[in-house]
């Protein structure tokens, strides 16, 4: 039960191509082939951006300013006790 020779794997081959058909094949293959090269892509400009930002900056922060405008209704939070 070792390994199989090249002849099992060309019979295995020639089935797959019977069922299949060529074409369905080549696009299978290419449809891969693009896949992996996004994720290569994608992995590879992930890594670039985070070291190209380097040290991301504090936010700033936001101070409330008190402003009166006949639209604006001022409310204040209460807690139930």
């Amino acid at each position: 039960m070792g390994s199989f020779s090249i002849w099992h794997w060309l019979i295995v081959l020639l089935v797959v191509v019977v069922i299949f058909g060529t074409k369905k094949l080549r696009n299978i293959g290419s449809d891969l082939g693009g896949a992996v090269r996004g994720f290569k892509e994608g992995v590879k400009g992930a890594g670039e951006t985070a070291e190209a930002d380097g040290p991301a900056a504090p936010a700033q922060q936001v101070t409330a300013t008190k402003r009166s405008d006949a639209n604006t209704v001022d409310v204040e939070a209460k807690s139930k006790s």
